[in-house]
């Protein structure tokens, strides 16, 4: 899609930093997109609507109540390609990540399916406040691109993180999001996530501390960028990516059979999750009880089945297959010798390897990798937001695409 072709909505949240926002709009005009300004009521306090209709060549409109008869409350964002929120202040965050829809801009971001980019402003203790972190958390786990503020000059002699990022640095990052929309159009993957957990008895398993949240991560990004998605997902408490199907399962056996069957009909599979690698040999039917007949002296274990390397014995002419690694270093080797190892038996496309050294990176929202290939250089990943490592581990697919 060419930025003449854009329908792009720039809402604008009631901050200081509102007048700034004029040139991210005339950004997106001078490059030929269609902008419509949806600003809040309190932003009018700041910059007018004659300001934002002269720039935009369209009627300025706060409330659901303007504009009844074309619905224009749901309109705007069922049709908007794109939408770019700044300055995103620390009640608009709030507002958005409840699902609030109090005026025209919150009801948008609710009906909206295109990107949505959030460009933050506000003074540094509104920003760093647990509340504010908390929601952008959510926001950004929802899929929305929450772009960190700049660290600077604010309202008053105050300075630090909480400035408006410039409105270049703001477009830039839209069309960049913008870019990686469409181009798994077409492609459908099959992703796991989560950790597998195998019965000991009808109260206890053998789990780990996957959570999940780096595959899901994963799924969010490939529905962003038009694929078709499958999320088989062993026991993780979070709400369904819109868009993608998810198949709940428990064990590693249940994992296998879903997976094995839905890989045909896959361009990529990416085996996120973090399957048992053993499971008890026998399940007992009722609770095991601490000094009655039926305490184990000891629990025997047989291997689980190799989901990854059988992925990759019956994968299709085409099809990209990667694999995770969770590492720790040993006397034996470090975390990249431990890895290369394992990419080389399972025979994989990719290998995406993260340090779980102490436990870390377990349940957190960013995530550090390096991704891995045969016969080419290591793709380190510095440390960020999930969904950024997964939209670096999708760059990897489509390239050896």
């Amino acid at each position: 899609m060419s930025a003449a072709e854009l329908r792009v909505i720039v809402g604008v949240g009631g901050g200081i930093a509102a007048y700034k926002v004029a040139g991210l709009v005339r950004l997106f005009t001078e490059s030929g997109a269609d902008v419509t300004v949806v600003p809040t009521p309190a932003a009018l306090r700041f910059v007018g609507a004659a300001t934002w209709e002269a720039l935009s060549g369209h009627p300025v409109a706060t409330e659901v109540w303007d504009q009844v008869p074309s619905v224009q409350h749901v309109r705007l964002g069922q049709t908007a390609d794109l939408v770019v929120v700044a300055p995103a202040t620390a009640d608009l965050l709030a507002r958005a990540a409840t699902g609030q829809a109090d005026d025209l801009l919150t009801t948008t971001l609710l009906a909206t399916r295109a990107p949505v980019v959030m460009a933050p402003a506000m003074h540094t203790e509104m920003w760093q406040h647990p509340a504010t972190v908390a929601n952008v958390a959510t926001l950004r786990d929802r899929g929305v691109v929450v772009l960190d503020p700049a660290d600077g000059r604010l309202t008053g002699a105050d300075s630090g993180p909480g400035r408006l990022p410039d409105v270049a640095d703001i477009h830039a990052a839209a069309l960049s999001v913008l870019r990686q929309v469409h181009d798994l159009t077409g492609h459908r993957v099959l992703i796991s996530a989560g950790g597998t957990r195998e019965a000991i008895d009808p109260v206890r398993f053998l789990g780990n501390r996957s959570s999940g949240r780096q595959g899901y991560a994963l799924a969010r990004a490939a529905a962003a960028r038009g694929a078709s998605v499958v999320l088989v997902a062993a026991n993780v408490d979070q709400p369904d990516p819109p868009g993608v199907e998810v198949v709940p399962v428990e064990s590693a056996a249940e994992l296998r059979r879903q997976m094995l069957t839905r890989q045909p009909q896959a361009d990529a599979v990416v085996m996120c999750a973090a399957v048992a690698d053993f499971r008890p040999t026998a399940v007992s039917d009722v609770k095991l009880k601490k000094g009655g007949a039926s305490e184990p002296e000891t629990i025997q274990l047989e291997r689980t089945p190799d989901i990854l390397a059988e992925l990759v014995a019956r994968r299709p002419d085409g099809q990209v297959i990667v694999g995770f690694a969770a590492e720790t270093g040993d006397a034996a080797g470090g975390v990249l010798d431990h890895a290369r190892a394992k990419l080389a038996a399972k025979g994989c496309d990719l290998l995406v390897v993260n340090d779980v050294s102490g436990g870390g990176v377990f349940g957190r929202p960013d995530n550090e990798v390096v991704i891995l290939a045969p016969a080419t250089d290591p793709i380190p990943v510095p440390r960020a937001d999930k969904a950024v490592v997964a939209d670096a581990v999708w760059d990897a697919v489509l390239g050896r695409r």
